[in-house]
């Protein structure tokens, strides 16, 4: 279990975001600790307000009074409304904050059902509460928590690799934007590319395409990036959304330096000699494309092909989940380039592959135990049952995924707070 903690001056943004789940019923109000109660047990932001005003009006001089804490378990956890009411008693109890005023809202509007703990950190004479040690304490009681509830441990999950699962988006499952948000606020973190194509080819494994778009504010270009869902097809499904939405590293200048960066360590990647010669022995002995991109597979390679409207094959893009890394086919070797696949593929004329490198001594049975060496960690590709889009550039046909949302970002609660922010930086104008 994740432990997330808030700290504000704005009490009603955070009521406000809370109530607004509760009223599109995807949220409820599961527990209160000294709330004024009504009669018919229902709950308005005004009423919850007046419950934390005395503490409010009695602060001396705490800055962020506002304690705002979300728990999320594991989403393979299935926990029931009675235990989230005792964990989160159990967690401001050993927190320090059993004698404060908090209302607990549980929300069930992804597949990670959590619950958000809204509080105030000063007591009754205006005192703020200790927070010394904070994150650390936080984490111990999560880790207590964990052992009590027969809970998925955050910690062990994190270290062990094969639990790092992120998924392609379901543009059919709803709640479009936190899909797209596990995935892409994170591939930056795990994979090298250094273009924007490669990136695009990444992404299209999740079921996602990005588009840069260029402008004028005030006369000063402007350049950024907006990001797509797609369909089985490779088609766009969803509205646009903003790179901003999901964090800096989305972003068009933050995208630009980690090119630069993926650049340079391409230039020494340790892993590429491995890979050309992998594709090379796959190109080999596989009859057509659907053979050779199952072998590849098979090793923890995908294969993003790019083909215009003809059909002709204008580009390839080579994924080694193994290293991490994203190479365009023509990077690795002339042999390797599209046209070399157009070739085969369109016109039947296969390019024979001798083994190059300091790998060539090496017989195939020793290069397959190289690559299952270093493929261990990627069983969650799936081998059986593979379908092949005719849309090559939607090649997600049998990824699993990669990233754990271990971290439990809840996107919309960002982007609220965001909001409020500016409203408040608007106001003081």
């Amino acid at each position: 279990m994740i432990a997330k903690i808030g700290r504000g001056n704005n009490l009603y943004g955070a009521l406000v975001y809370n109530q607004l789940k509760v009223e599109k019923e995807n949220g409820q109000v599961l527990y209160t600790n000294k709330i004024i109660e009504t009669p018919d047990g229902s709950y308005a932001v005004g009423q919850l307000l007046r419950s934390f005003e005395p503490y409010l009006l009695a602060n001396r001089k705490t800055e962020k009074p506002i304690l705002h804490v979300s728990l999320n378990p594991d989403p393979k956890d299935k926990v029931s409304d009675e235990k989230f009411k005792l964990m989160a008693q159990e967690y401001m109890r050993k927190m320090g904050y059993a004698e404060q005023p908090f209302v607990v809202f549980k929300h069930t509007d992804i597949d990670r059902t959590h619950i958000h703990i809204v509080s105030v950190c000063v007591d009754e004479e205006g005192r703020k509460i200790s927070d010394k040690f904070e994150k650390r304490r936080s984490m111990d009681v999560c880790r207590e928590l964990e052992k009590e509830y027969c809970l998925i441990s955050a910690i062990e999950k994190k270290q062990n690799p094969q639990n790092q699962i992120f998924k392609p988006v379901d543009y059919k499952a709803g709640d479009i934007k936190s899909q797209m948000a596990s995935v892409i606020r994170h591939l930056p973190k795990y994979y090298k590319f250094e273009g924007f194509g490669t990136y695009n080819a990444l992404l299209s494994l999740f079921n996602i395409t990005a588009e840069e778009v260029k402008g004028e504010f005030n006369g000063i270009p402007k350049q950024g990036l907006v990001y797509f869902a797609l369909n089985e097809k490779g088609e766009k499904a969803s509205n646009p959304f903003k790179a901003s939405l999901f964090g800096k590293q989305a972003g068009y200048v933050q995208l630009q330096q980690h090119y630069g960066k993926s650049k340079e360590l391409l230039k020494n990647e340790p892993s590429k000699a491995l890979l050309k010669t992998t594709i090379e022995m796959c190109l080999q002995t596989a009859s057509d494309e659907k053979e050779f991109k199952k072998r590849l597979l098979e090793r923890g390679i995908n294969t993003v092909v790019r083909r215009n409207t003809e059909g002709r094959v204008y580009g390839i893009t080579f994924i080694d989940h193994s290293s991490k890394s994203v190479w365009n086919g023509s990077q690795l070797g002339k042999n390797l380039s599209a046209n070399v696949f157009n070739d085969w593929w369109n016109n039947g004329n296969k390019m024979e592959q001798p083994v190059q490198g300091n790998l060539a001594s090496k017989n195939n049975a020793t290069i397959n135990e190289d690559i299952k060496q270093s493929h261990k960690l990627f069983d969650f590709l799936v081998k059986e049952n593979m379908s092949y889009s005719h849309e090559e550039n939607n090649l997600i046909e049998v990824f699993g995924g990669l990233l754990s949302n271990g971290k439990a970002e809840d996107y919309d609660e960002e982007l609220f707070v965001n909001q409020m922010k500016k409203k408040a930086r608007r106001k003081k104008r």
